[in-house]
């Protein structure tokens, strides 16, 4: 099933995407979605992010070649992590598909995507094992970690780098019926692909991650976790269009525009 959050006119509601047809729904996202019989077309509505998140998790580096890639940046060895070390980022950075990515005036000229499949967590759960993890999950989406990486090498914390207004876009929809293992995350910069990759490459896996982070977390309906990226990016520039696909989930298009210009 495929789950769309729009604005209706007066506030933000899901929906039950089928092809280009949305059914509106009673019911909320994690209680169950009934059809009631209204329907409107894809392009007739603004969609939103998916959903506003209650606790915003992130893997960090998760796919060997980012981690060499990173390290290369910082002038260090490269040293792949030992534990599913987890991470957060900030509400305010999420924008929805076909929104703009606003690059601060002062940021350097180093501001590079990062393709990220994202999960949503859809119940309750505490102490869960590699064997049942994915049964707190609900579904999907496709997320572009924005990262300055100037920012990101020189401060003493990532509360620009990461998390500037804008720096998160997500979507276009949350899919709940995915086989991990068949998916393929592509990048493009202005229709041309810059990079490729198998998305269940991961070094340590959903499962691992949501195993370690239960022992110590209660995950809660609503929170959401990113969960990497592969691969070198290149640094983007002033009406860049940048479009993470993850085959069976969607297509998140964003353009980046300067501050100023």
């Amino acid at each position: 099933m495929r789950i769309v959050r729009f604005d209706n006119g007066s506030t933000p509601c899901h929906g039950i995407l089928e092809g280009d047809t949305i059914h509106d729904v009673d019911g909320g996202l994690f209680d169950g979605l009934n059809k009631n019989g209204n329907t409107r077309t894809l392009d007739s509505v603004k969609l939103l992010i998916p959903l506003e998140p209650k606790v915003f998790y992130a893997a960090g580096l998760n796919y060997a070649e980012h981690v060499r890639e990173q390290a290369e940046l910082r002038g260090e060895e490269p040293k792949l992590p030992e534990n599913p070390d987890i991470g957060y980022r900030a509400n305010n950075a999420l924008i929805a598909h076909n929104e703009n990515v606003v690059i601060p005036a002062n940021a350097p000229d180093t501001v590079q995507y990062e393709g990220e499949i994202v999960c949503i967590v859809g119940k309750t759960a505490k102490n869960l094992t590699k064997e049942n993890a994915l049964s707190c999950i609900m579904g999907y989406t496709v997320g572009n970690d924005v990262s300055e990486r100037t920012w990101q090498k020189n401060d003493r914390t990532m509360w620009r780098a990461k998390n500037t207004d804008t720096f998160k876009p997500m979507g276009p929809w949350i899919e709940t019926d995915v086989d991990l293992k068949a998916l393929t995350t592509t990048v493009s910069v202005n229709g041309k692909q810059t990079i490729q990759f198998p998305t269940n490459n991961f070094h340590f896996g959903i499962e691992t991650f949501i195993e370690a982070m239960t022992t110590c977390l209660t995950l809660h309906p609503g929170d959401m976790i990113w969960m990497g990226t592969e691969g070198r990016a290149p640094n983007l520039q002033h009406n860049d269009v940048v479009e993470v696909n993850i085959d069976g989930i969607g297509t998140l298009r964003n353009k980046f525009v300067r501050e100023g210009q």
